[in-house]
């Protein structure tokens, strides 16, 4: 062979070894890449003519295909529609997927690794493919307590099994309907997509979980435990006069019954003065590392996905005391207020919560099974004793009154939240039960009542009693 013909079939060879290459790098490395791209059709048309399994609450599909008789073979369809929403998601030829028909997309359509001898056995006897079940952790009753409970209000309600970290109910409202977007009408579909983010009440927004807000008073749970924290106790005798902001002009003037009065009855009473005062005297950075300790600055579920609630960095004396009753800068989801008083009725352990209990493949063989997982130790388990029991006293001689449950301990918090003068408070109230071990936190965000009154013991403490009473 001459010089020239080695030439040749040398650059032949690095050309085809380049092509070989490349296409093994995007058959492996860029697979999912290719096969997510919205002009990618044929894909699309694929994943839609798939028999999706079924998301189940209880023994109740609340997502499932049914075969018909167009290009798809199967329609995606949601028969609560509205009421599970945040916690489904859709299925969209136009705008894919949310929720858990994202985060358990493979499962559902069939083609996770955990299916593989499923596929296997498919492909061996012909039969039907089929995507896997999720079985959630939702309580039908107590979803549907809480959904009742807004009566069309914006807000949203979370309640968590404590000892496992398992959703027991999420509603955000307002919500919207799946069957929507899932229809294979692409034009309805697309209006349907442009109604929802043109619409200023946002009802594809999770206010659940992916929002956060000024928790108000309900953050005074935090303050507390950081007091406990720091040697004080449910009696220690605390200043309740009014308050003048160090460095500031504000004037805290709220009159709490006495000039002192107990850590427990400051918080019977949610007294911004005396809460204002302990939150300068402990400190920034203790009131930080607390919030912390219960979760903020974590994202949770990532099923559905949440948002991170903060507490502000580097504040002074007068933004510190304002951050301790929960205003300033301090935000927080629903989420992450259920999972402060979890924790608190935990005997202070954090657990990781979770809308999926089992995966189950078409044949009901258990593919994936949810283990109850800790996340963080928040407080001592003799002072989240101490701290349960300040709850139990606002909710039989406090503020909380209304989420009274004959036969149940219930241990609560109210919170009403003032961010401006242009808008009505929020209204929050953080609970748990003791049977059912539930942890409740109710968000109302137009309370429609006056500033001057208890927003949260008056309209969210109510819905929270309705979630304990529908899981007993």
């Amino acid at each position: 062979m001459n010089r020239p013909i080695r030439g040749v079939a040398v650059t032949s060879m690095v050309i085809f070894a380049a092509l070989m290459i490349n296409l093994s790098y995007l058959y492996i490395g860029q697979q999912n890449y290719l096969n997510e791209r919205p002009e990618n059709r044929r894909v699309a048309d694929a994943r839609f003519a798939q028999d999706r399994g079924p998301i189940m609450v209880g023994n109740t599909a609340i997502a499932e295909s049914e075969k018909v008789k167009d290009r798809y073979k199967f329609q995606r369809s949601y028969t609560p529609g509205e009421l599970y929403a945040q916690v489904t998601g859709y299925y969209s030829y136009l705008y894919r997927t949310s929720g858990l028909e994202a985060s358990y997309s493979s499962q559902l359509s069939g083609v996770d690794d955990s299916q593989f001898l499923s596929r296997l056995l498919e492909s061996v006897t012909g039969s039907t493919k089929r995507g896997a079940a999720l079985e959630t952790t939702i309580d039908a009753k107590a979803q549907k307590a809480a959904w009742e409970g807004l009566a069309g209000r914006k807000g949203a309600v979370v309640a968590i099994d404590y000892s496992t970290g398992a959703i027991k109910a999420l509603v955000s409202f307002p919500s919207y309907d799946p069957n929507d977007l899932a229809t294979h009408d692409l034009a309805a579909s697309s209006a349907a997509w442009k109604r929802l983010n043109a619409d200023p009440d946002r009802p594809l927004s999770n206010r659940a979980t992916r929002e956060i807000y000024p928790p108000g008073s309900t953050f005074k749970v935090v303050t507390a435990a950081a007091a406990l924290d720091a040697g004080m106790s449910p009696d220690t005798l605390i200043d309740a006069s009014p308050y003048k902001l160090p460095g500031s002009t504000k004037v805290l003037t709220e009159n709490c019954g006495a000039s002192k009065i107990t850590l427990t009855r400051a918080l019977e009473v949610s007294c911004n003065p005396a809460f204002a005062r302990l939150g300068v005297k402990l400190g920034d950075e203790a009131l930080r590392t607390q919030a912390e300790k219960f979760g903020f600055g974590t994202k949770f579920l990532d099923e559905i996905g949440s948002a991170a609630s903060k507490f502000p960095e580097e504040i002074d004396q007068a933004q510190t005391a304002m951050s301790a009753i929960g205003e300033f800068e301090v935000a927080a989801s629903p989420l992450q207020m259920a999972l402060v008083s979890a924790a608190i009725a935990n005997d202070g352990v954090v657990m990781d919560p979770y809308l999926v209990d089992k995966v189950l493949d078409k044949d009901l063989r258990v593919t994936s099974q949810a283990h109850p997982q800790q996340q963080s130790v928040a407080m001592s388990s003799e002072n989240a004793a101490a701290l349960r029991q300040m709850m139990v006293s606002v909710v039989e001689n406090g503020t909380g009154f209304r989420a009274q449950v004959p036969g149940v301990t219930v241990g609560g918090k109210t919170g009403t939240a003032h961010s401006d003068n242009l808008r009505r408070p929020y209204a929050w109230f953080t609970a748990w039960a003791d049977n059912p071990k539930v942890a409740v936190c109710v968000f109302i965000q137009d309370a429609e009542i006056p500033t001057t009154d208890i927003a949260g013991g008056r309209v969210a403490a109510p819905i929270a009693k309705a979630v304990i009473e529908a899981l007993r």
